[in-house]
């Protein structure tokens, strides 16, 4: 057996078998219902119980007691936040989240800043939540294993790549026991931890009202609300959950909104009760941090320190098992940016903000593409912070309240922009205004108040990828009208049917055209042919490959519709052949990798015509760099190297591009040129042939 071979049952064994993407049954079985999206999508928030409010309650230093404001303040937005975006989930129930509400309410440059931001909030809350579990996981070991962390959480991050490479739900089933298993024992304490002490409540909350005098006294109650805004911000993380199930509101099993919303009240629920809970513990049982633990460690500790079963203490195996589920958690919330990351990547490519590969899926019907690239940004950032918890926070909560805010400020548009036709607008806009609100204040306190410990970070790097997106929507932008000018001159007049057409013969020469959905540049290369090979060929056969990425798997009407328009495309130049008096059919194929399906469909059509050359088109660009040819897929270089392989001749008939200076303008300004040709008419552009 070859070494490609066994590599191949490796992959195939690890990452699992190729899915049909036209089966309705793969359809039923990677779709989410409630549960399992509450598991896959809400972990991230509920996880964040493990962090957010040990910082948000350690922000607050002496005056400590001020943390039953921050309790109280987790709840309440919880829901405000996922009652927002309940509406985002009813207005928008094809998915996209708030990149799609930004960009349809406030702009296109405007939804470019939250796609990004979320991009960035995805990427964080991998490393964030990794640096998290393995803070959790190691406060059960003793202070030597310490510098053993950032290997535990690179080796992490690269499992979770691997499993989502499986799929959603296989990741998702594999997780299941640790969630439950948090929730069970997290769940237990908190009430436990509540009722042990409920009767020096009535102390604390005395003490709340006292201390919020003295603070006042001294700084204000400007003071003591930017107290409280700049703890509560550190604590931002929670919320990025609710964000993912909008977004990924496509994953979901039918009545997508309905299995939305119900999974939106789990993941508030079970939000506000733990991150609330534990706060409460902090100030019931004066929590104080330890070295080599987190603080919800030591609470735990503390709570569980004397119990006893059957004879025996059992106090630290409850918070061994607790710690565990803890970590554990942190690593399906970690998944979360592994489904939330790639789905916001995938909209951005439909957008043609980022390269059109990111749209792409795997033959298990995963953005591959997007996993590799939030694995290895996460695990930059992961080693670059070494970790840190209290670092990446502050650069995580930046993105998410950035999303947040521009996303509410959107539905606060709409809502006014329909108060002629909506009855029940007012209560809906103050809703939103007060999510709004709230994100914006808590945005603007956080980069005012941290920008020196790396809140400038976050804006650098959000600002650079904005650039980036934006040179990257300018190419495709500029290239789409010169093949739109393209088609525009073809498509003008109907190509007639003939009546009569004539009939194929295998055994003469045959011109395979690999053509795409421009009707210009397949022509290009069909006229080309005509003229460099006058008389040449018999036959002609029109071959396209209908690529089944994020876009045409939304749903069975976005597969029919990209069936039609393949159908439609490949219609076209059998009906100008046969006009024409040629000799013409079409083959078609649908799949994943396009490389691939055309390949196969050339080996087969090549077995019936065996005298035939394959012709594709390729566009090519003045001063040709790495840059642009990372913009396209080069499909016609990776076809050529193919059917190489399998002894099959093929020639590539280039498309220039290029970049003529105008006369009598100072500045060289980008003009793109196609060649429009005829039979009759002289051509000029070079031709590259290989293998003929």
């Amino acid at each position: 057996m070859s070494f490609g071979a066994i590599l191949g049952r490796l992959r195939r064994a690890v990452i699992g078998p190729p899915r049909n993407p036209f089966d309705p049954r793969v359809r039923e079985h990677i779709a989410l219902a409630a549960f399992f999206a509450w598991i896959g999508l809400g972990a991230d928030g509920l996880s964040s119980a493990n962090y957010g409010p040990e910082l948000g309650y350690l922000a607050l230093g002496e005056h400590s007691h001020l943390a039953l404001y921050l309790a109280v303040l987790t709840g309440v937005t919880v829901f405000i936040i996922a009652l927002g975006y309940n509406q985002v989930i009813q207005l928008f129930p094809t998915g996209g989240g708030g990149y799609r509400v930004t960009t349809s309410l406030l702009g296109r440059h405007a939804g470019l800043i939250a796609g990004v931001c979320l991009i960035v909030d995805y990427v964080l809350v991998i490393a964030i939540s990794i640096a998290a579990g393995v803070d959790a996981l190691f406060s059960l070991l003793p202070l030597s294993w310490q510098p053993y962390k950032p290997v535990a959480g690179i080796a992490a991050i690269l499992l979770l790549v691997t499993l989502n490479l499986r799929g959603i739900k296989e990741s998702i089933a594999i997780l299941m026991p640790i969630f439950i298993g948090f929730l069970i024992t997290h769940g237990g304490l908190i009430l436990w931890g509540i009722g042990a002490h409920a009767t020096s409540f009535p102390e604390v909350v005395a003490a709340s009202v006292s201390e919020t005098e003295i603070v006042a006294g001294s700084s204000g109650w400007f003071g003591v609300a930017a107290m409280l805004l700049a703890a509560y911000s550190l604590g931002g993380g929670t919320y990025t959950g609710i964000e993912a199930v909008s977004n990924n509101i496509h994953v979901l099993a039918e009545p997508r909104v309905r299995t939305g919303r119900v999974t939106m009240m789990y993941m508030a629920v079970s939000l506000a009760f733990v991150a609330s809970g534990i706060i409460l513990l902090y100030l019931l049982w004066d929590a104080r941090p330890t070295p080599g633990q987190t603080l919800n460690a030591a609470v735990f500790r503390q709570i569980t320190e004397g119990w006893v079963l059957f004879g025996q203490p059992v106090g630290a195996a409850i918070v061994t098992v607790s710690l565990v589920c803890a970590g554990g958690l942190l690593f399906v919330a970690a998944n979360a940016g592994f489904l939330g990351g790639p789905s916001v990547l995938a909209n951005l490519a439909a957008d043609e903000w980022v390269p059109h590969q990111a749209r792409s899926l795997s033959n298990r019907l995963v953005t591959k593409n997007n996993i590799f690239l939030m694995g290895t940004a996460a695990l930059v950032i992961f080693v670059l912070s070494r970790g840190e918890v209290s670092f990446l926070v502050i650069l995580y909560s930046i993105t998410v309240f950035g999303a947040f805010s521009l996303t509410l400020l959107g539905m606060c548009v709409y809502w006014m922009r329909v108060r002629g036709t909506h009855s029940e607008w007012p209560g809906r806009l103050l809703l939103s205004g007060a999510g709004f609100l709230i994100c914006a204040g808590i945005l603007i306190t956080i980069v005012w108040q941290r920008f020196d410990e790396g809140g400038w970070i976050t804006l650098v790097i959000v600002g650079a990828l904005a650039c980036v997106c934006w040179m990257v929507n300018r190419h495709y932008r500029t290239t789409r009208e010169l093949l739109a000018r393209a088609d525009r001159v073809f498509t003008r007049k109907v190509v007639p049917a003939a009546s009569e057409p004539p009939p194929l013969d295998p055994s003469a020469p045959t011109a395979i055209f690999l053509v795409g959905g421009s009707i210009g540049t397949g022509m290009h290369s069909l006229l080309w042919v005509r003229r460099l090979f006058p008389d040449q060929f018999r036959n002609f056969i029109f071959v396209r490959c209908g690529e089944v990425d994020t876009q045409s798997f939304g749903g069975e009407e976005r597969l029919r519709e990209m069936t039609r328009e393949v159908d439609e495309t490949l219609d076209y130049f059998v009906s100008y052949c046969h006009a024409h008096g040629l000799a013409a059919t079409s083959f078609k194929a649908f799949g994943t990798d396009t490389v691939k399906e055309l390949s196969r469909l050339c080996e087969r059509i090549i077995a019936e015509y065996p005298n035939s050359i394959v012709f594709a088109s390729k566009l090519i660009f003045e001063d040709e760099s790495w840059w642009v040819r990372m913009l396209h897929n080069q499909t016609a270089l990776a076809m050529q190297n193919q059917l190489h392989l399998r002894g099959i001749q093929m020639v590539i008939l280039p498309m220039i591009v290029h970049r003529p200076r105008i006369e009598g303008e100072k500045k060289r300004r980008r003009t793109f040129h196609w060649t429009r040709t005829k039979p009759e008419e002289k051509v000029e552009a070079p031709v590259r042939r290989t293998g003929g």
